[in-house]
């Protein structure tokens, strides 16, 4: 399944809690439908980022997935 985002935020060399923060700053500014590609490659934030997004009440289209070696990958659509 491919996923056309229509916004993109690198959090790599962030740590939580800031990975969620900036990931919900930058959701906030999105309207209703757009969906975000998140990158990071901190391994917790592949677990609380998208938790937390779901808590907030958006969708994870798709679940962390591993991009390269140190890199994860995952979709949320602002609801």
């Amino acid at each position: 399944m491919t996923i056309k985002p229509d916004h993109e935020i690198d959090i790599k060399g962030d740590v939580c809690p800031y990975t969620f923060v900036k990931s919900k700053l930058k959701i906030e500014s999105m309207a209703p439908g757009e969906v975000l590609r998140i990158v990071t490659d901190h391994e917790p934030a592949t677990v609380n980022v998208p938790r937390s997004m779901e808590g907030e009440g958006h969708e994870v289209l798709a679940w962390p997935r591993k991009i390269n070696d140190s890199d994860w990958e995952f979709f949320i659509k602002k609801n």
